[in-house]
């Protein structure tokens, strides 16, 4: 697909609020899925690890599906995949309020939820960063605070719904809202060159029209003989049954004529419709191909390979929080008259504000955007190994807003993947490292879960939780400092499929 020059406003703001508002109602629920958590240990009497599969795989299956979601939208575009994902939430959702057991909700609420999010995560980036460039890490924060105000809001909005409908109608609820993103999805509009048609559409567009509209053809000339050689045949009949006789003896004769020639031109087509497909076929396994060995290019970059293995680890430790914050609470014998705030909703206040600051940080020049996510890393590792020691409900408060800031940097991770393989590349390498971020999002809750299980006590959880997200960190900072000035130094020398990080006076 050809694109203009990024025009960095005009319609682009109207992408903006619209990505805004999608990931608003498709995140709301299962970022919130903290308090509908509570009431399914409660209503299907599971275990913590075994409950928690149906949150982290509602956050972590479309990640995992990012390749397979990024090929929808470069294949059918952003609009597409956004109303067709949109319809996909609602019903997972409202399918959601009838299960019978824990099982039904890993594929209504996991799988079909998820995967739904998934999609309309990666069409709202993506047709971001095509409106945008200057302004592109702006954009991006503004964008992906929709999800964060949705974490905010839900979190209240679904325990209010619950105390007033139950779970069952607070899940049909929640459905119906989400049905507001085909409107949001059908003001997606693609940025396209009117000059120049897609490379697609045009290998399509040299197909003969025979190809398409032959069968339609043959049954309008066998329809138009069949009523000529009625009519004919009805008068004469009328008025002579000799001529009757004869004339239809004439038109068999005719008609055998006429089939034997439109063999010949069926088995003509045929031959040109075998070989078209075969050359069709021979293309698409040369895409395939192409996009394998791009792939294996892509992971020939040192800092691409350890931002891969970062945010598999960062989901692993850093994602459980969210989630599972409302039981540490529960389970330090917090009392309920202690609470102010759900501790789900400050994550979520504060994710926006994180989201909002990194954006803006990301666009100064003098800002290294790797560095600075990083650096979240490894504070967020800090923040996770001083829960076990957060006792009261101010603590945890604290240690829930300071986390919720931090996992803001979800807003600069498309700016670092950009600014590593290039606004060519996004679609590919962003795919890819959403596949490692989703595995880490689908084992990270049941992980802790099982510890306590094991434990019945959050602490050993929380350790290794903060462990892994420090490991990564350090990876990528390991990964990143010996390589840079010599990949800085080196880019103009390299093959042209071959991408490399930039420095922060270039970002």
């Amino acid at each position: 697909m050809v694109f203009r020059k990024p025009p960095d406003g005009g319609w682009g703001w109207v992408i903006v609020v619209v990505s805004f508002f999608t990931q608003f109602l498709c995140y709301g629920s299962p970022l919130a899925v903290g308090v509908l958590y509570l009431e399914w240990l409660d209503a299907f009497g599971e275990g913590k690890g075994k409950t928690a599969w149906v949150g982290s795989l509602a956050n972590g299956i479309g990640l995992l599906a990012s390749p397979v979601c990024s090929i929808c939208v470069s294949s059918f575009g952003a609009r597409p995949v956004a109303i067709f994902s949109g319809f996909m939430v609602a019903g997972g959702l409202m399918m959601s309020s009838f299960a019978p057991n824990i099982y039904f909700l890993y594929v209504s609420y996991g799988i079909v939820v998820g995967l739904g999010c998934g999609l309309l995560y990666t069409a709202t980036v993506t047709i971001t960063c095509q409106y945008f460039d200057k302004r592109r890490g702006l954009a991006l924060g503004l964008i992906s605070t929709g999800s964060s105000v949705g974490l905010f809001i839900y979190a209240a909005l679904q325990r209010e719904l619950i105390e007033l409908y139950g779970l069952d109608g607070c899940l049909l609820i929640v459905g119906a809202l989400s049905l507001n993103i085909l409107a949001c999805g059908s003001l997606m509009r693609p940025l396209e060159s009117s000059s120049s048609p897609p490379p697609e559409k045009m290998f399509v567009d040299k197909v003969p029209d025979q190809y398409f509209v032959y069968h339609e053809k043959e049954k309008t000339i066998e329809e138009n003989i069949s009523i000529l050689e009625k009519g004919y045949t009805d008068e004469k009949c009328v008025n002579n049954v000799p001529d009757c006789k004869q004339d239809s003896i004439l038109n068999k004769n005719v008609l055998r004529s006429i089939n034997i020639n439109e063999k010949d031109t069926y088995k003509k087509k045929v031959v040109e419709q075998t070989n078209f497909c075969k050359q069709l076929a021979k293309r698409k396994w040369q895409l395939y191909l192409t996009y394998w060995k791009d792939t294996m290019v892509l992971f020939k970059n040192k800092v691409f390979s350890a931002l891969f293995v970062a945010i598999l680890l960062f989901d692993i430790g850093g994602f459980p929080p969210s989630l599972l914050m409302e039981d540490v609470a529960r389970s330090a014998n917090i009392s309920e008259d202690d609470y102010y705030m759900p501790l789900i909703s400050i994550i979520g206040i504060m994710t926006t504000v994180g989201k909002l600051v990194l954006g803006i940080l990301a666009d100064f020049k003098w800002v290294n955007t790797l560095y600075l996510y990083v650096t979240t890393l490894i504070m967020t590792g800090v923040a996770l190994f001083a829960i076990p020691f957060a006792k009261s409900y101010l603590t945890l408060a604290m240690l829930s807003g300071i986390l919720g800031f931090l996992t803001g940097n979800w807003s600069i991770f498309p700016y670092v993947t950009t600014k590593t393989v290039g606004i060519e590349k996004l679609t590919h390498a962003y795919g890819i490292l959403m596949f490692f971020a989703g595995l880490g999002n689908s084992l990270g809750p049941p992980i802790v879960g099982w510890f306590y299980d094991w434990t019945q006590e959050y602490n050993t959880a929380f350790y290794f939780s903060g462990f892994c997200v420090l490991l990564g960190g350090f990876l990528l900072l390991l990964a990143a400092l010996p390589c840079w000035n010599a990949c800085t130094n080196q880019s103009s020398r390299l093959p042209p499929n071959t991408y490399s990080y930039k420095v922060a006076s270039n970002a």
